[in-house]
């Protein structure tokens, strides 16, 4: 499938989305919403990708809302307004939903809707001397559709400063309070991701989607529901072919056979 805001390839299993926007720091618009949920949506069902990397072209990884399209919105109805939210709303949910493991090579500064794709990644490295900001309330708006994913990472006390403020943050203190995982020199980016990278193709690829949606399913029911949940999901996999092949596995030394 061809891309007009994204940039999109595969390497041993591995698949690198780009934001592809480079000449206004990959800002989203609907079109790149649009390709980059349905991207997310292809990339799900590909049974042989064992992990996603979500990085940015040039020297941003993503400026937040484009411009232009805020321009467009501007004489949008509630209504419109509504509609449009949703299919944001869609692009994070796609993403966090996504049952293979997401690596944010966090290369260059974010801000406002960037944040949230930081967010809904499940390991985040990014370089030193970054610049980051909930920008919004500078707007006269919120971040709204991106507060589900990033108050599960921040933290709720984290999200009021950061929302109210509006303050520029550095790499150093997204670590700090959880957005980034880890902050490595630019030189060391990709052999850091490529350990991530190898660490993940240890663990079973159908137990890593299971375990994502176990964390997603706690987030989101009551705590009887979810422990009935646990329950008969544990039990599921351990006969399963994955959970019988692992358990043979460590019985008799060897290494399981879904290791690449």
């Amino acid at each position: 499938m061809g891309y007009n805001t994204l940039t999109v390839s595969e390497n041993k299993n591995v698949v690198t989305v780009a934001l592809n926007r480079p000449e206004v720091h990959n800002a989203m618009n609907e079109l790149l919403i649009k390709e980059l949920t349905g991207c997310f949506a292809e990339v799900n069902n590909k049974k042989n990708v064992r992990a996603v990397i979500l990085t940015g072209n040039g020297k941003s990884f993503c400026g937040g809302a484009d411009i232009n399209w805020m321009k467009s919105m501007i004489k949008y109805s509630k209504n419109e307004n509504i509609g449009d939210s949703k299919k944001l709303l869609n692009l994070f949910e796609t993403m966090y939903s996504c049952r293979k493991p997401v690596i944010g090579r966090i290369n260059g500064s974010a801000f406002g809707g960037g944040l949230g794709l930081i967010a809904v990644c499940d390991v985040a490295i990014a370089v030193p001397g970054l610049l980051f900001a909930f920008s919004e309330t500078k707007l006269g708006i919120i971040p709204s559709i991106i507060s589900t994913y990033v108050i599960r990472r921040i933290g709720p006390a984290n999200a009021r400063r950061l929302f109210i403020t509006g303050e520029r943050f550095s790499s150093e203190h997204a670590k700090e309070i959880g957005l980034i995982d880890c902050v490595v020199p630019a030189q060391e980016l990709d052999a850091r991701i490529q350990q991530v990278v190898e660490e993940i193709k240890t663990s079973a690829p159908l137990a890593i989607g299971e375990v994502k949606a176990l964390v997603k399913t706690q987030q989101e029911t009551g705590a009887e529901e979810y422990k009935e949940y646990a329950v008969h999901k544990i039990a599921e996999l351990r006969v399963s072919e994955e959970g019988q092949e692992g358990a043979a596995a460590f019985l008799e030394k060897r290494k399981p056979k879904w290791r690449d």
